[in-house]
């Protein structure tokens, strides 16, 4: 792909908003934490108010995108249901009930007499976040951003244009409306300008990347900017020899359909040799009902599944109504297959042993690992963090849903009198290294 696309220079237009946002989250990031929890409640009355602007422009947007025929799985994430956008408006006043992330103090240390330092949480400055369709995200990210006292410049899917220009124009009047800078907050419509983005390094601290594998990879090797961000969500689910058969159909069935398109759905359902004939037994007429299409291996067709897999599906993410299904023999196989295929995304297991569990949860190296529940918690709301930027599956912090502590960094402040290196290599002075 990097070879497909040219990443353009941002022109002026370009670096003036880019400026502007900057300057913007300058301000934002000294101002009092009451200030910001009041700008998320007038964001969220804005939203409410311009609640019937932005499901008429997404009726549009889903009509224009249908006609275009995009894939069933970005429609799904493009359309904003009145309940969405009202869940949407409850998480940007949830992110005002949650602690400030700036200003902490995590390191409060006498280093000698008369000099101390200081570790504190600050902003990270400017967030540069492209997506796909998901207007919804709009709402998250821009209340994530204010609250953790930052700036944002937002580039969705020109699906999604007119809806999230609706939520921008409303989230911005919010801001104003507290006195803060509007321009805090910055939404770009063209193509060119997502990709001129990515020369943005002066400007843009942090590219938060949520689309398919193909906009990630591309975005990781054609730019500067740090990147957080996941590729791929291929997740498991393990059902082992001593699972509860009634839950592991429950937690597999709302792993998969609850919502196709997230990518915290399972791809790949695992099962025990010798639980997989009772399993599947009721598995394959309850997915059939739902109308999820089961890929599996041979042993899974010899049990009734129609379609065998190729070695394609154990690595797809298909977004989609589709799931492999593989038998194993043991534990070990179950754990060797998620090492080579999963995304580092979320992984679980289904049983009543807490030895398996907790040996399969210790293992498996993936941002998140469940036990006896739906991998779709995999989420910054459901986990209290009001919201997400993203996910991301990367081993260095942060990882999983990256909500108001992902958005923050740290500097070190210290203080001294007059003091200098010089008199502790003279003996004039040693260190105490005091914690305080």
């Amino acid at each position: 792909m990097a070879n497909i696309f040219e990443v353009p220079k941002p022109d002026n237009y370009l670096l003036e908003k880019a400026e502007k946002v900057r300057l913007a989250s300058i301000k934002i990031s000294q101002t009092e934490n009451q200030n910001r929890i009041k700008a998320l409640n007038f964001m969220a009355d804005c939203l409410e108010k311009n609640s019937k602007e932005i499901l008429d422009a997404n009726n549009e947007d889903y009509s224009n995108a249908e006609k275009k025929g995009i894939s069933r799985a970005l429609l799904s994430r493009l359309k904003l249901s009145k309940s969405k956008l009202n869940s949407g408006i409850e998480g940007v006043r949830k992110v005002g009930d949650l602690a400030d992330p700036v200003n902490q103090v995590q390191i409060k240390r006498e280093l000698a007499k008369g000099l101390m330092l200081e570790r504190k949480t600050v902003p990270i400055g400017v967030l540069g976040v492209i997506f796909e369709s998901r207007p919804d995200a709009v709402m998250q990210i821009s209340s994530l951003a204010i609250r953790s006292g930052n700036g944002v410049m937002l580039k969705g899917g020109s699906e999604a244009n007119l809806t999230n220009t609706a939520i921008v124009k409303a989230l911005k009047e919010g801001l104003n409306e507290a006195g803060l800078d509007k321009n805090a907050i910055c939404l770009l419509t063209s193509r060119k300008d997502s990709m001129a983005m990515l020369n943005l390094e002066k400007y843009i601290n942090l590219i938060i990347p949520r689309g398919s594998n193909e906009l990630v990879k591309f975005i990781q090797e054609n730019t500067k900017i740090p990147v957080l961000g996941h590729a791929d969500g291929i997740c498991h689910l393990f059902i082992d020899i001593e699972a509860n058969l009634e839950m592991a159909l429950s937690v597999a069935l709302d792993s998969k359909i609850q919502y196709p398109a997230a990518c915290n759905a399972i791809e790949t359902l695992l099962v025990h040799k010798d639980i997989a004939p009772a399993f599947l037994e009721k598995a394959i007429p309850l997915f059939n009902s739902n109308d999820v299409k089961l890929i599996g291996d041979k042993r899974s067709v010899e049990l009734g599944l129609k379609y065998e897999a190729s070695l394609e599906d154990w690595g797809t993410e298909y977004l989609d109504l589709i799931l492999s299904i593989k038998i194993v023999d043991d534990l070990v196989e179950a754990i060797t297959h998620i090492q080579k295929y999963s995304s580092k995304h979320t992984d679980g297991i289904i049983t009543e042993n807490l030895n398996t569990a907790n040996q399969f949860m210790n293992v498996v190296d993936s941002a998140g690992v469940f036990h006896n529940c739906s991998t779709r918690f995999a989420d910054g709301f459901r986990y209290g963090f009001g919201a997400e930027v993203g996910i991301s599956t990367q081993t260095l912090p942060p990882r999983g849903p990256v909500g108001l502590e992902g958005l923050v960094t740290y500097k070190y402040f210290l203080r001294g009198d007059g003091n200098i290196v010089d008199d502790f290599s003279l003996g004039k002075a040693i260190y105490t290294h005091k914690d305080l």
